[in-house]
């Protein structure tokens, strides 16, 4: 009897099965299938042939238990391509929005196969109808959709270990798996744009050479690209409209097998480099009621989704994506959990940031620091161990959550963002803000027994300027997104230095640069947790777009050979002090602090754990904090701290820190303290944005002057010894 891997299906009729594991389950024999759906009255299961086009068996599932459907397929195999076909009420009004006529893909499916080819037949409406929504569309849709895979999940890991990097140690590395290699000129051109070409040695090298610890993907899981940007030449590039939360996006994987992606995340592990996932489990793609039907919507649209209590037909939009996922039903909050642990167990991931994280603790009150899927990951023996960061906000009421997410999480800082990037612009009455930033946010945080590290600490993302755009441009240049520059943020607290976008005046671009350095060191010197936007260590430019995420081109893909990117001279300045800023970071234990500084005198030497301090060396007072017009500031960090000790438990001591920032438009002499534990030795210029290429010099004893240039920014260790 042939194979169905093979592109034929079994001719024995389908068994019971079981009611679990939901998805498909090859067990050497055959595979079971098991799909939730509380509200069907029938359920297919449709077997295709090897190019997905021609339908060769179809099932009805024979079982259902505890609104599970299920069956067993003898001598079914990996390779096998399928999808569902629901039976059940089209009642909108319900909430209920069945349609048989419409293949569907799998919610457990661990691999998809073939593109969406866009058409009307995939609405469970007729498009153009005058009831809209309310009508019924008879057309099949199936040679159109993409079909979901049995897989064969084995793969052979040869010992590999995650790296578990403290999270008071952690550097984030924010990139897209193919932006990142398209422009590559090292990577072939059959492997751009895929994890092959992500976990080749060269690029998993040039990675570990930043001295992050983390890699952070923007969305891998398969995704779609809406109807309305394919009818513009467009495509949904940055990932965030998931279409399955088990299979990766197709188009990044070079030969199709899952051991592509496995494969890469190995070989970051071996580079001693973390693997964290961006997901979008707030959301899906198909959109609000006169959307498609693809998945969820047609299996159990009343259960996966969150309807307006008084009129089902429409949708609940706490995203602005049209739909939000029903986060307080118990079986969407286990395929949730079922998709984090398989990433992290089968896949070896290292954690997640989770887009639109407000949305994941609505309950039907609202935001929910105590919400069911909140409490469900604490308890998880799998996911309470992993990195959970969150994107804090949601377009809902009470969305803005920043510093509201419960012990164990991070969460992505905007107040840090446009805090440091308004100081550096120039901003008056920013110092008392900024001073909270750099100590942790713990206006935010601090907090339910938090820790600094709570703060994801980023000057730019994906979704905004690029820190090359930050200092270059006044206003968001969207034009090519097709919606008249109204999409994207107006407000982005940058500044274009006198010329807007691209110049060859020698002095903007040398401003420029250093305003670069500048955000950089900043950054660095932070206590959180520091993220880095892939190409902003080389000044990459997305010519002033701040919302990219239609645009699968050369304006998103790294530039790797512009002459202010990483080949240019401009572009290896700006890379070589990122490494050595992130070194410093690695080196001084006092820059990524385990524990909040509160300003108290420290038992080990008698100083305080940070002092703030004017440009004579004197510590700062109240009044001094009140100055609108001043726009620089130092600070010293003791590098002696009882409290902080590594993960063996041993202390972590080093040596003290100055740092300034000057932000004025003059320079400004600063004299350099002596440390209040009266040690003797000098201090010496670990970094100086006005001098990138200076290292170790100048020595300078304590009483001993500065001068820090207009818009520059300076760290200095204090070398003990005998004057």
């Amino acid at each position: 009897m042939a194979k169905a891997g093979s592109g034929a299906a079994t001719q024995h009729g389908m068994l019971p099965g079981r009611p679990y594991p939901l998805g498909p389950s090859w067990d050497g024999d055959g595979v079971n299938f098991a799909l939730f759906s509380a509200n069907a009255e029938k359920v297919e299961l449709c077997l295709f042939d090897a190019s997905g086009y021609r339908e060769t068996h179809r099932y009805v599932l024979p079982e259902c238990t505890d609104q599970v459907w299920h069956g067993y397929l003898p001598e079914v195999t990996p390779g096998q391509l399928y999808g569902y076909r629901v039976y059940g009420p089209y009642d909108p009004a319900a909430g209920h929005r069945f349609n048989h006529h419409k293949l569907l893909i799998d919610p457990y499916a661990k691999r998809i196969f073939g593109p969406l080819k866009w058409s009307d037949s995939h609405y469970g409406y007729r498009v153009g109808s005058t009831r809209e929504d309310l009508s019924f569309d008879r057309r099949d849709n199936a040679r159109l959709m993409p079909k979901s895979v049995v897989v064969d999940r084995a793969f052979t890991w040869a010992g590999d270990r995650a790296p578990h990097v403290p999270m008071s140690r952690t550097v984030v590395y924010e990139a897209h798996v193919r932006g990142f290699t398209m422009r590559h000129p090292q990577v072939p051109a059959r492997q751009r744009g895929t994890f092959t070409g992500m976990s080749l040695p060269r690029v998993v090298d040039y990675v570990r050479s930043l001295g992050v610890t983390t890699i952070e993907l923007l969305p891998i899981h398969a995704y779609l690209s809406d109807s309305f940007l394919v009818e513009k030449g467009l495509s949904n590039y940055w990932g965030y409209q998931s279409i399955s939360f088990f299979a990766p996006e197709p188009r990044y994987l070079a030969s199709g097998t899952l051991s592509e992606l496995k494969t890469m995340v190995k070989r970051f592990h071996d580079a001693g480099i973390e693997v964290v996932l961006d997901v979008v489990y707030n959301h899906t793609g198909e959109g609000n009621h006169m959307g498609p039907t693809l998945s969820f919507r047609g299996i159990d649209n009343a259960s996966y989704y969150r309807l307006l209590p008084e009129d089902k037909r429409f949708y609940i939009n706490d995203t602005g994506c049209g739909n939000t996922l029903n986060l307080s039903h118990p079986r969407v909050v286990q395929m949730v959990l079922d998709s984090l642990r398989y990433w992290v167990e089968e896949v070896h991931v290292d954690g997640f940031r989770f887009d639109l994280a407000s949305t994941l603790g609505r309950e039907s009150y609202g935001f929910d620091q105590g919400s069911g899927f909140f409490d469900a990951v604490r308890q998880d023996p799998v996911l309470n161990r992993i990195k959970l960061i969150a994107e804090p906000w949601d377009i809902g009421p009470g969305g803005y959550q920043v510093g509201g997410f419960p012990p164990g999480w991070s969460e992505w800082n905007d107040k840090y963002r446009d805090t440091v990037r308004s100081y550096w612009r120039g901003d008056a009455g920013k110092l008392p803000e900024l001073a909270g930033h750099l100590t942790g946010s713990g206006l935010q945080f601090r907090h339910s027994g938090r820790r600094p590290w709570s703060s994801i600490n980023f000057i730019s993302a994906h979704d905004g300027f690029t820190i090359a755009d930050v200092v270059a441009y006044n206003d968001k240049h969207n034009e090519a997104n097709g919606e008249d520059n109204r999409d994207g943020h107006s407000n982005n607290c940058s500044y274009n230095h006198g010329v807007e976008g691209p110049t060859d005046d020698p002095e903007i671009r040398e401003l420029r640069a250093r305003q670069r350095r500048n955000l950089l060191l900043t950054l660095m010197v932070s206590q959180g947790v520091p993220m880095l936007l892939a190409g902003d260590e080389f000044a990459n430019s997305q010519s002033g777009n701040n919302n990219a995420y239609c645009q699968d081109n050369e304006l998103s893909w790294l530039d790797w050979e512009a002459p202010e990117g990483a080949a240019g001279e401009e572009g290896e300045e700006q890379a070589d002090f990122t490494r050595r800023l992130i070194g410093l970071r690695h080196r001084y234990a006092g820059l990524r602090r385990s524990h909040w500084i509160t300003g108290d005198v420290e038992p080990v030497n008698g100083m305080r754990d940070l002092a703030w301090f004017t440009p004579d060396a004197t510590e700062m007072t109240e009044a001094d904090w009140q100055v609108g017009y001043a726009r620089s500031v130092a600070f010293l960090i003791n590098g002696r701290s009882a409290r902080d000790r590594d993960e063996q438990g041993r202390e972590e001591s080093g040596r003290h820190l100055y740092v300034i920032l000057n932000a004025h438009v003059e320079e400004m002499v600063y004299q350099l303290p002596q440390p209040a534990d009266g040690a003797s030795g000098r201090w010496r210029c670990l970094a100086n944005t006005a001098e990138p290429d200076v290292e170790g010099d100048p020595k300078i004893e304590p009483g001993g002057s500065f001068t820090v240039i207009a818009r520059s920014a300076a760290i200095f260790d204090f070398v003990p010894g005998r004057r």
